[in-house]
């Protein structure tokens, strides 16, 4: 289970209970926002070396499955959407194989279908492309239907991303931790008043809970072997 964190996780992390449960179970939680990254440099001993943006990563871990044989699936999306998506990564990585790509909008009854169709297409890595908070709880509910499967990865607005449907920013406002301000200019009737709304919690909690990992003592270590937190963390 391989999550992404950025200012509207952050924000909905500290006021929704359940959501919480989902990101604390994750077994990688990575940053996927420069002011996550800004926070840590300032706070931390060990900071985050960089933002782990899914639109970059997707070509790093493309390049690495192809070379290693490994299946991608892509689930989510508008109709025809994570297809698209497909077409062009294989595009850019002629060995990799991307077995199945099924839109987003599926029903409660679909779910046993999508479940066997992903097994039956031997998929190493599921990409989950239904927007946050869906997508960490549906992640959660498919792993229970596929025994198998070696991650469930989810992405968010990647599949737009990669077909072309949304454009990413310029790199210079990427850089400075701005990506979000070209988003709110490009879909502003969707995303203002949740950026308006999430974007000063976020920057509360980054100000305020952003510190290196504590790390227990040796003997605390192996008094309880529960899971510890990542580092830095917010």
């Amino acid at each position: 289970m391989v999550f992404s964190s950025n200012g509207s996780v952050i924000a909905r992390y500290h006021g929704d209970p359940v959501f919480r449960s989902h990101v604390d179970r994750a077994d990688i939680v990575d940053a996927d926002g420069m002011p996550l990254v800004f926070a840590s440099r300032f706070f931390c001993a060990r900071p985050l070396a960089e933002r782990i943006a899914t639109t970059d990563f997707i070509n790093d871990a493309s390049a690495a499955a192809a070379k290693a044989g490994l299946n991608f699936y892509f689930l989510g999306a508008k109709p025809g959407v994570a297809a698209a998506a497909a077409r062009d990564l294989v595009a850019r990585h002629p060995e990799l194989r991307v077995v199945g790509a099924e839109h987003g909008y599926f029903t409660e009854s679909d779910l046993d279908r999508i479940a066997a169709d992903i097994l039956e297409r031997k998929t190493d890595v599921l990409w989950l492309g239904l927007g946050s908070p869906h997508q960490e709880a549906m992640a959660f509910r498919l792993r229970q239907r596929l025994g198998g499967v070696g991650w469930i990865r989810t992405c968010g607005g990647l599949f737009d991303h990669m077909s072309g449907a949304v454009r990413r920013a310029p790199g210079w406002m990427q850089a400075a931790g701005l990506e979000w301000f070209h988003r709110v200019r490009m879909e502003p009737r969707r995303l203002a008043w949740r950026y308006l709304r999430t974007n000063p919690v976020a920057l509360f909690y980054l100000l305020t809970r952003t510190m290196d990992e504590v790390r227990p003592s040796r003997d605390a270590r192996f008094a309880d072997l529960g899971d510890a937190p990542l580092s830095p963390r917010s």
